[in-house]
């Protein structure tokens, strides 16, 4: 950023400097770029709105060095998440870095089917859930949100990246739920022996190395490739949980995964081959078949 941002200005001339940076390295509409960026830094609870109401003061010195930090991750190409060190998920705001995937707002709707499935079974308000089991955490997003809004007794989180674990920890630290959350370190079901499950829960890696090769260099560049490919059909992973969870549920549990919408058919036709029941597909918010959730007879 222009040296002046280092000297006494006001907000508005902050982001003025910023957006005239966010252009030159090309990004569209770089004022609102600038003033998201700032909201993003300023804390949870911010708003651009608050950023607008609040252009004329003199920003603090610790913020205006985080800002400059984010505008110039941001000019470089940096995805905003990570350009900001943070990432919203429904209820959570959240530590983030490329030790971990970017969540998705899709990836909030496999939370909500989660929670859905289990009050559908009559699993109300004081009812302890059992223990649920996350694979494939990276972030911790999907973890804690599980275990802020839901009635699960136990949350496991499994990820094989030391990496993406530490940071899981990290943001189990700070979101501090009130059910225990314990983050695992291994490969897929591996953690999970020797315990029962109510549920368990993926967002697994589900792109061929063809899609891969064709993803937007945002994500691509910057975005950890194992827990976005997945086998020559996209389908190792996925195939994995759907041969193994089955050992590994309570009576009434099931398993809800993430799946890429071009596969959907294919996965269901997967989870009947391994002798799961009950077998649905749902739709995203955008209408597109994102999620598959699978139980076993006389259970949920």
């Amino acid at each position: 950023m222009p040296e002046r941002t280092a000297q006494r200005c006001s907000i508005r001339e902050t982001l003025q400097d910023a957006a005239d940076c966010l252009a030159a390295a090309g990004l569209p509409r770089s004022r609102r770029e600038a003033t998201m960026l700032w909201a993003a830094v300023a804390g949870a609870g911010t708003t651009p709105g608050d950023v607008w109401l609040q252009h004329d003061r003199e920003p603090a010195a610790e913020q205006l060095e985080r800002f400059s930090r984010a505008v110039e991750r941001r000019s470089s190409g940096v995805p905003f998440a990570y350009a900001v060190g943070r990432a919203a998920f429904r209820t959570l705001d959240l530590k983030l870095d490329a030790r971990a995937l970017i969540p998705r707002p899709e990836t909030e709707g496999l939370v909500d089917l989660v929670l859905r499935v289990m009050r559908e079974a009559g699993n109300g308000k004081g009812e302890t859930w059992g223990a649920v089991a996350d694979i494939g955490t990276g972030c911790g997003c999907i973890a804690l949100a599980l275990a802020v809004e839901g009635g699960f007794g136990r949350v496991i989180a499994v990820e094989r990246s030391a990496d993406a674990a530490a940071l899981a920890r990290e943001n189990v630290a700070l979101v501090r739920p009130s059910v225990p959350v314990e983050v695992r370190e291994g490969d897929l079901l591996a953690p999970l022996a020797g315990q029962r499950y109510r549920a368990i829960v993926s967002n697994p890696p589900y792109l061929t190395e063809a899609e891969y090769a064709a993803l937007d260099p945002a994500v691509r560049l910057f975005e950890p490739r194992g827990a976005l490919v997945s086998g020559a059909d996209g389908l190792t992973v996925t195939r994995a949980l759907l041969a193994g969870a089955r050992a590994l549920l309570a009576p009434g549990g099931f398993v809800a995964l993430e799946i890429d919408e071009r596969r959907a058919a294919a996965v269901q036709a997967l989870a009947l081959r391994h002798g799961w029941s009950r077998v649905a597909v749902s739709d995203d918010l955008f209408g597109r078949p994102r999620f598959l959730v699978a139980g076993l007879e006389g259970g949920t």
